[in-house]
Protein backbone atom coordinates (compact mmCIF):
# COMPACT_ATOMS: atom_id res chain seq x y z
CA UNK A 1 0.00 0.00 0.00
CA UNK A 2 2.88 2.38 0.71
CA UNK A 3 3.68 2.41 -3.01
CA UNK A 4 0.38 4.27 -3.61
CA UNK A 5 1.48 7.02 -1.21
CA UNK A 6 4.87 7.43 -2.87
CA UNK A 7 3.64 7.20 -6.48
CA UNK A 8 0.88 9.79 -5.96
CA UNK A 9 3.35 12.06 -4.12
CA UNK A 10 5.89 11.88 -6.98
CA UNK A 11 3.18 12.44 -9.62
CA UNK A 12 1.96 15.54 -7.79
CA UNK A 13 5.52 16.88 -7.61
CA UNK A 14 6.02 16.28 -11.33
CA UNK A 15 2.76 18.15 -12.00
CA UNK A 16 4.27 21.04 -10.00
CA UNK A 17 1.74 20.92 -7.16
CA UNK A 18 2.91 22.75 -4.02
CA UNK A 19 4.68 20.41 -1.60
CA UNK A 20 1.90 20.77 1.02
CA UNK A 21 -0.82 19.76 -1.46
CA UNK A 22 1.35 16.92 -2.79
CA UNK A 23 1.64 15.55 0.74
CA UNK A 24 -2.08 16.01 1.44
CA UNK A 25 -3.31 14.41 -1.80
CA UNK A 26 -0.94 11.44 -1.50
CA UNK A 27 -1.98 10.87 2.13
CA UNK A 28 -5.67 11.01 1.22
CA UNK A 29 -5.14 8.56 -1.66
CA UNK A 30 -3.37 6.15 0.69
CA UNK A 31 -6.07 6.37 3.37
CA UNK A 32 -8.86 5.81 0.83
CA UNK A 33 -7.18 2.78 -0.75
CA UNK A 34 -6.31 1.45 2.70
CA UNK A 35 -9.92 1.81 3.90
CA UNK A 36 -8.91 4.07 6.79
CA UNK A 37 -11.43 6.54 8.25
CA UNK A 38 -10.55 10.00 6.87
CA UNK A 39 -11.14 11.54 10.31
CA UNK A 40 -7.49 10.63 10.93
CA UNK A 41 -6.45 13.47 8.58
CA UNK A 42 -7.56 16.48 10.65
CA UNK A 43 -6.57 14.69 13.87
CA UNK A 44 -2.97 14.10 12.79
CA UNK A 45 -2.69 17.49 11.09
CA UNK A 46 -3.79 19.26 14.27
CA UNK A 47 -1.47 17.22 16.48
CA UNK A 48 1.38 18.20 14.16
CA UNK A 49 0.86 21.93 14.61
CA UNK A 50 -0.31 21.83 18.25
CA UNK A 51 3.22 22.53 19.49
CA UNK A 52 3.96 25.65 21.52
CA UNK A 53 7.40 26.35 20.03
CA UNK A 54 5.89 26.53 16.51
CA UNK A 55 4.21 29.78 17.55
CA UNK A 56 7.65 31.36 17.32
CA UNK A 57 7.78 30.89 13.54
CA UNK A 58 5.16 33.56 12.64
CA UNK A 59 6.92 35.89 15.08
CA UNK A 60 10.34 35.48 13.48
CA UNK A 61 8.82 35.82 10.00
CA UNK A 62 7.13 39.10 10.98
CA UNK A 63 10.29 40.38 12.70
CA UNK A 64 12.42 39.58 9.66
CA UNK A 65 10.01 41.33 7.30
CA UNK A 66 9.76 44.36 9.58
CA UNK A 67 13.54 44.72 9.73
CA UNK A 68 13.88 44.18 5.98
CA UNK A 69 11.20 46.70 5.05
CA UNK A 70 12.48 48.99 7.78
CA UNK A 71 15.75 49.50 5.89
CA UNK A 72 17.93 46.83 7.47
CA UNK A 73 19.16 45.25 4.24
CA UNK A 74 20.45 48.48 2.71
CA UNK A 75 22.16 49.52 5.96
CA UNK A 76 23.90 46.17 6.37
CA UNK A 77 25.12 46.29 2.75
CA UNK A 78 26.34 49.88 3.24
CA UNK A 79 28.21 48.94 6.42
CA UNK A 80 29.85 45.91 4.77
CA UNK A 81 30.92 48.08 1.84
CA UNK A 82 32.54 50.57 4.24
CA UNK A 83 34.27 47.74 6.07
CA UNK A 84 35.67 45.64 3.20
CA UNK A 85 34.76 47.52 0.00
CA UNK A 86 38.40 48.62 -0.52
CA UNK A 87 39.57 45.00 -0.86
CA UNK A 88 39.73 43.52 -4.39
CA UNK A 89 36.27 42.20 -5.13
CA UNK A 90 34.98 44.30 -2.25
CA UNK A 91 31.38 44.37 -3.44
CA UNK A 92 31.30 40.57 -3.73
CA UNK A 93 32.84 40.26 -0.26
CA UNK A 94 30.26 42.74 1.04
CA UNK A 95 27.58 40.52 -0.51
CA UNK A 96 28.75 37.56 1.59
CA UNK A 97 29.28 39.71 4.69
CA UNK A 98 25.75 41.07 4.33
CA UNK A 99 24.38 37.52 4.19
CA UNK A 100 26.25 36.61 7.36
CA UNK A 101 24.87 39.65 9.18
CA UNK A 102 21.41 39.35 7.63
CA UNK A 103 21.34 35.65 8.60
CA UNK A 104 20.35 36.40 12.16
CA UNK A 105 17.30 38.31 10.98
CA UNK A 106 15.86 36.31 8.09
CA UNK A 107 16.70 32.74 9.10
CA UNK A 108 15.86 31.39 5.63
CA UNK A 109 18.07 31.04 2.55
CA UNK A 110 15.50 31.95 -0.09
CA UNK A 111 14.51 35.23 1.61
CA UNK A 112 18.22 36.09 1.90
CA UNK A 113 18.76 35.46 -1.84
CA UNK A 114 15.73 37.55 -2.80
CA UNK A 115 16.34 40.44 -0.37
CA UNK A 116 20.09 40.91 -0.74
CA UNK A 117 20.18 39.73 -4.34
CA UNK A 118 17.71 42.37 -5.49
CA UNK A 119 20.18 45.02 -4.31
CA UNK A 120 23.58 43.41 -4.79
CA UNK A 121 23.27 41.57 -8.13
CA UNK A 122 22.36 44.71 -10.17
CA UNK A 123 25.03 46.70 -8.28
CA UNK A 124 27.73 44.09 -8.99
CA UNK A 125 26.78 43.91 -12.68
CA UNK A 126 26.95 47.71 -12.90
CA UNK A 127 30.43 47.73 -11.32
CA UNK A 128 31.79 45.28 -13.91
CA UNK A 129 31.42 41.90 -12.22
CA UNK A 130 30.43 38.96 -14.40
CA UNK A 131 26.66 38.50 -14.08
CA UNK A 132 26.87 34.74 -13.51
CA UNK A 133 29.47 35.27 -10.76
CA UNK A 134 27.26 37.88 -9.05
CA UNK A 135 24.33 35.45 -9.05
CA UNK A 136 26.47 32.55 -7.81
CA UNK A 137 27.93 34.56 -4.90
CA UNK A 138 24.47 35.71 -3.84
CA UNK A 139 22.89 32.24 -4.01
CA UNK A 140 25.76 30.49 -2.22
CA UNK A 141 26.17 33.04 0.56
CA UNK A 142 22.45 32.77 1.32
CA UNK A 143 23.04 29.24 2.62
CA UNK A 144 24.78 30.77 5.65
CA UNK A 145 21.45 32.26 6.81
CA UNK A 146 19.70 29.18 8.18
CA UNK A 147 22.88 27.97 9.92
CA UNK A 148 23.74 31.14 11.87
CA UNK A 149 21.03 31.59 14.55
CA UNK A 150 18.21 32.36 14.92
CA UNK A 151 16.98 29.91 12.30
CA UNK A 152 13.48 28.79 11.33
CA UNK A 153 14.67 25.32 10.15
CA UNK A 154 16.41 24.82 13.50
CA UNK A 155 13.13 25.54 15.32
CA UNK A 156 11.41 22.96 13.09
CA UNK A 157 14.15 20.40 13.81
CA UNK A 158 13.83 21.02 17.55
CA UNK A 159 10.05 20.57 17.33
CA UNK A 160 10.41 17.26 15.50
CA UNK A 161 13.00 15.82 17.85
CA UNK A 162 12.52 17.43 21.25
CA UNK A 163 16.03 18.91 21.11
CA UNK A 164 16.82 22.21 22.80
CA UNK A 165 16.34 25.21 20.51
CA UNK A 166 19.05 27.07 22.42
CA UNK A 167 21.57 24.25 21.92
CA UNK A 168 20.78 24.05 18.21
CA UNK A 169 21.23 27.81 17.86
CA UNK A 170 24.64 27.62 19.56
CA UNK A 171 25.63 24.55 17.54
CA UNK A 172 25.03 26.41 14.27
CA UNK A 173 27.15 29.46 15.12
CA UNK A 174 30.65 28.09 14.44
CA UNK A 175 29.69 26.07 11.32
CA UNK A 176 27.91 29.15 9.95
CA UNK A 177 30.94 31.36 10.55
CA UNK A 178 33.26 28.70 9.08
CA UNK A 179 31.12 28.50 5.94
CA UNK A 180 30.99 32.29 5.61
CA UNK A 181 34.75 32.75 6.10
CA UNK A 182 35.51 29.99 3.58
CA UNK A 183 33.33 31.75 1.01
CA UNK A 184 35.03 35.08 1.72
CA UNK A 185 38.45 33.50 1.11
CA UNK A 186 37.33 31.89 -2.16
CA UNK A 187 35.74 35.14 -3.36
CA UNK A 188 38.90 37.12 -2.59
CA UNK A 189 40.97 34.62 -4.60
CA UNK A 190 38.61 34.77 -7.60
CA UNK A 191 38.41 38.57 -7.41
CA UNK A 192 42.20 38.94 -7.42
CA UNK A 193 42.53 36.50 -10.32
CA UNK A 194 39.87 38.24 -12.44
CA UNK A 195 40.89 41.76 -11.33
CA UNK A 196 37.43 42.74 -10.12
CA UNK A 197 37.06 46.37 -8.97
CA UNK A 198 37.41 47.75 -5.48
CA UNK A 199 36.18 50.92 -3.78
CA UNK A 200 38.16 53.69 -2.17
CA UNK A 201 38.99 52.90 1.46
CA UNK A 202 36.34 54.33 3.82
CA UNK A 203 37.32 56.63 6.65
CA UNK A 204 37.04 55.54 10.28
CA UNK A 205 34.12 57.95 10.68
CA UNK A 206 32.22 56.31 7.81
CA UNK A 207 32.85 52.83 9.24
CA UNK A 208 31.78 53.92 12.73
CA UNK A 209 28.64 55.62 11.43
CA UNK A 210 27.78 52.52 9.41
CA UNK A 211 28.26 50.36 12.49
CA UNK A 212 25.97 52.55 14.58
CA UNK A 213 23.29 52.37 11.89
CA UNK A 214 23.59 48.58 11.72
CA UNK A 215 24.04 48.07 15.46
CA UNK A 216 20.34 48.37 16.24
CA UNK A 217 19.60 45.57 13.83
CA UNK A 218 22.33 43.26 15.11
CA UNK A 219 21.33 43.92 18.71
CA UNK A 220 18.06 42.09 18.05
CA UNK A 221 19.96 38.89 17.21
CA UNK A 222 22.05 39.23 20.37
CA UNK A 223 18.94 39.74 22.52
CA UNK A 224 17.18 36.74 20.99
CA UNK A 225 20.15 34.36 21.13
CA UNK A 226 21.38 35.12 24.64
CA UNK A 227 17.84 35.50 25.96
CA UNK A 228 17.00 31.94 24.89
CA UNK A 229 20.36 30.49 25.95
CA UNK A 230 20.22 32.25 29.32
CA UNK A 231 16.72 30.97 29.98
CA UNK A 232 15.30 34.50 30.17
CA UNK A 233 12.55 33.61 27.72
CA UNK A 234 11.38 30.75 25.49
CA UNK A 235 11.80 30.79 21.69
CA UNK A 236 8.12 31.74 21.35
CA UNK A 237 8.49 34.64 23.78
CA UNK A 238 11.71 35.63 21.99
CA UNK A 239 9.86 35.86 18.66
CA UNK A 240 7.31 38.28 20.16
CA UNK A 241 10.08 40.40 21.67
CA UNK A 242 11.76 40.39 18.24
CA UNK A 243 8.55 41.67 16.61
CA UNK A 244 8.17 44.51 19.12
CA UNK A 245 11.86 45.41 18.84
CA UNK A 246 11.81 45.31 15.03
CA UNK A 247 8.70 47.48 14.91
CA UNK A 248 10.16 50.09 17.29
CA UNK A 249 13.54 50.20 15.50
CA UNK A 250 11.97 50.32 12.03
CA UNK A 251 9.52 53.04 13.05
CA UNK A 252 11.48 55.29 15.40
CA UNK A 253 15.18 54.60 14.66
CA UNK A 254 15.27 53.90 10.91
CA UNK A 255 11.95 55.73 10.33
CA UNK A 256 11.09 53.55 7.34
CA UNK A 257 7.92 51.89 8.62
CA UNK A 258 4.42 53.31 8.56
CA UNK A 259 0.93 51.92 9.08
CA UNK A 260 0.48 50.90 5.44
CA UNK A 261 3.82 49.05 5.25
CA UNK A 262 3.24 47.37 8.61
CA UNK A 263 -0.19 46.07 7.58
CA UNK A 264 1.24 44.73 4.31
CA UNK A 265 4.00 42.96 6.28
CA UNK A 266 1.47 41.41 8.68
CA UNK A 267 -0.70 40.15 5.80
CA UNK A 268 2.31 38.69 4.00
CA UNK A 269 3.50 37.03 7.23
CA UNK A 270 0.05 35.54 7.81
CA UNK A 271 0.07 34.00 4.32
CA UNK A 272 3.58 32.60 4.79
CA UNK A 273 2.83 31.26 8.28
CA UNK A 274 -0.47 29.70 7.20
CA UNK A 275 1.13 27.89 4.25
CA UNK A 276 3.94 26.69 6.52
CA UNK A 277 1.50 25.39 9.15
CA UNK A 278 -0.48 23.52 6.48
CA UNK A 279 2.78 21.99 5.28
CA UNK A 280 3.71 20.94 8.84
CA UNK A 281 0.24 19.46 9.39
CA UNK A 282 0.30 17.38 6.21
CA UNK A 283 3.91 16.35 6.86
CA UNK A 284 2.89 15.04 10.29
CA UNK A 285 0.14 12.96 8.65
CA UNK A 286 2.65 11.75 6.03
CA UNK A 287 5.06 10.80 8.80
CA UNK A 288 2.32 8.97 10.72
CA UNK A 289 1.57 6.84 7.65
CA UNK A 290 5.25 6.09 7.09
CA UNK A 291 5.65 4.99 10.73
CA UNK A 292 2.47 2.88 10.63
CA UNK A 293 3.83 1.13 7.54
CA UNK A 294 7.23 0.63 9.24
CA UNK A 295 9.07 2.63 6.55
CA UNK A 296 11.54 4.24 9.03
CA UNK A 297 12.45 0.76 10.28
CA UNK A 298 13.06 -0.46 6.72
CA UNK A 299 15.17 2.61 5.84
CA UNK A 300 17.16 2.15 9.03
CA UNK A 301 17.81 -1.51 8.23
CA UNK A 302 18.78 -0.62 4.66
CA UNK A 303 21.33 2.00 5.73
CA UNK A 304 22.70 -0.10 8.59
CA UNK A 305 22.84 -3.07 6.21
CA UNK A 306 25.72 -1.35 4.42
CA UNK A 307 27.64 -0.67 7.61
CA UNK A 308 27.22 0.11 11.29
CA UNK A 309 30.24 2.41 11.23
CA UNK A 310 28.92 5.86 12.09
CA UNK A 311 31.07 7.64 9.51
CA UNK A 312 29.83 5.37 6.72
CA UNK A 313 26.26 5.93 7.96
CA UNK A 314 26.82 9.69 7.93
CA UNK A 315 28.23 9.50 4.39
CA UNK A 316 25.12 7.66 3.17
CA UNK A 317 22.83 10.10 4.96
CA UNK A 318 24.76 13.07 3.53
CA UNK A 319 24.36 11.74 -0.01
CA UNK A 320 20.63 11.14 0.50
CA UNK A 321 19.97 14.59 1.98
CA UNK A 322 21.98 16.43 -0.67
CA UNK A 323 19.97 14.64 -3.36
CA UNK A 324 16.63 15.39 -1.67
CA UNK A 325 17.60 19.01 -0.93
CA UNK A 326 18.25 19.55 -4.64
CA UNK A 327 14.59 19.20 -5.60
CA UNK A 328 12.69 19.74 -2.34
CA UNK A 329 12.35 22.84 -0.17
CA UNK A 330 14.37 22.66 3.07
CA UNK A 331 11.53 22.63 5.61
CA UNK A 332 9.45 20.10 3.65
CA UNK A 333 12.43 17.73 3.38
CA UNK A 334 13.22 18.26 7.05
CA UNK A 335 9.68 17.41 8.12
CA UNK A 336 9.61 14.19 6.10
CA UNK A 337 13.13 12.82 6.60
CA UNK A 338 14.61 14.25 9.80
CA UNK A 339 12.73 12.09 12.35
CA UNK A 340 13.48 8.94 10.32
CA UNK A 341 17.19 9.63 9.86
CA UNK A 342 17.65 10.85 13.43
CA UNK A 343 16.73 7.36 14.67
CA UNK A 344 19.34 5.87 12.36
CA UNK A 345 21.94 8.34 13.65
CA UNK A 346 21.12 7.60 17.28
CA UNK A 347 21.45 3.87 16.65
CA UNK A 348 25.15 4.34 15.84
CA UNK A 349 25.80 6.78 18.72
CA UNK A 350 25.85 10.03 16.74
CA UNK A 351 25.09 13.04 18.94
CA UNK A 352 21.60 14.34 18.03
CA UNK A 353 22.68 18.02 18.08
CA UNK A 354 25.63 17.22 15.82
CA UNK A 355 23.39 15.25 13.46
CA UNK A 356 20.78 18.02 13.33
CA UNK A 357 23.33 20.57 12.09
CA UNK A 358 24.69 18.09 9.53
CA UNK A 359 21.17 17.42 8.24
CA UNK A 360 20.32 21.13 8.04
CA UNK A 361 23.54 22.01 6.21
CA UNK A 362 22.97 19.19 3.72
CA UNK A 363 19.47 20.32 2.85
CA UNK A 364 20.49 23.98 2.63
CA UNK A 365 23.42 23.20 0.33
CA UNK A 366 20.87 21.40 -1.83
CA UNK A 367 19.23 24.78 -2.48
CA UNK A 368 22.28 25.72 -4.58
CA UNK A 369 22.87 22.33 -6.18
CA UNK A 370 22.09 22.10 -9.92
CA UNK A 371 19.88 21.41 -11.72
CA UNK A 372 16.97 22.23 -9.37
CA UNK A 373 18.48 24.34 -6.57
CA UNK A 374 15.81 26.89 -5.60
CA UNK A 375 18.25 29.68 -4.64
CA UNK A 376 19.94 29.33 -8.04
CA UNK A 377 16.57 29.89 -9.72
CA UNK A 378 15.90 33.01 -7.62
CA UNK A 379 19.37 34.49 -8.27
CA UNK A 380 19.30 33.74 -12.01
CA UNK A 381 15.88 35.37 -12.23
CA UNK A 382 17.10 38.55 -10.53
CA UNK A 383 20.28 38.69 -12.60
CA UNK A 384 18.55 37.64 -15.84
CA UNK A 385 21.25 35.02 -16.41
CA UNK A 386 20.61 31.49 -17.76
CA UNK A 387 20.48 28.91 -14.98
CA UNK A 388 23.20 26.84 -16.65
CA UNK A 389 25.71 29.71 -16.44
CA UNK A 390 24.85 30.43 -12.80
CA UNK A 391 25.18 26.73 -11.93
CA UNK A 392 28.62 26.57 -13.57
CA UNK A 393 29.81 29.73 -11.79
CA UNK A 394 28.52 28.29 -8.52
CA UNK A 395 30.62 25.09 -8.69
CA UNK A 396 33.62 26.50 -6.72
CA UNK A 397 31.25 27.65 -3.95
CA UNK A 398 29.55 24.27 -3.99
CA UNK A 399 32.99 22.69 -3.52
CA UNK A 400 33.68 24.96 -0.52
CA UNK A 401 30.29 24.09 0.99
CA UNK A 402 30.99 20.37 0.64
CA UNK A 403 34.41 20.84 2.24
CA UNK A 404 32.84 22.58 5.26
CA UNK A 405 30.20 19.84 5.44
CA UNK A 406 32.94 17.18 5.52
CA UNK A 407 34.79 19.03 8.30
CA UNK A 408 31.62 19.36 10.37
CA UNK A 409 30.81 15.68 9.81
CA UNK A 410 34.27 14.43 10.80
CA UNK A 411 34.86 16.82 13.71
CA UNK A 412 31.76 16.96 15.96
CA UNK A 413 33.34 19.52 18.29
CA UNK A 414 32.90 22.23 15.66
CA UNK A 415 29.18 22.00 16.37
CA UNK A 416 29.24 20.82 19.98
CA UNK A 417 31.85 23.16 21.49
CA UNK A 418 29.54 26.12 22.15
CA UNK A 419 26.52 24.07 23.36
CA UNK A 420 28.81 22.17 25.75
CA UNK A 421 30.43 25.40 26.91
CA UNK A 422 27.26 27.38 27.61
CA UNK A 423 24.55 24.75 28.11
CA UNK A 424 26.42 21.58 29.03
CA UNK A 425 24.70 19.25 31.47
Amino acid sequence: MIIILLVVFVICLLLRFPIAFSLGISCMAFLIFNGTDLIIMPMKMYSGIDVFVLLSIPGFIIAGNLMNQGGLTSKIIKFCNHLIGHVPGGLALANIGSSMLFAGISGTAISDTASIGSVMIPAMKKEGYDADFACAVTASSSTVGPIIPPSVPMIIAATLSGLSVGKLFLAGALPGLLLGVAMLALTYYIAKKRKYPKYKRSSFKQIFTGFIDTFWSLLMTIIILFGIIGGVFTPTEASIIAVLYAFLVGTFVYKRLNFKKTMAILIDAMKTSASLMVLIGFANLFGYILVSEKVPHEISNMILGFSDNKYVVLLLINLLLILVGTFMETIAALLILFPILLKVALSVDIDPIHFAIIALLNLIIGLTTPPLGVCLFVASGIGKVPLEKVSKANLPYLGISFLVLILITLFPQITLFLPDLFMGD
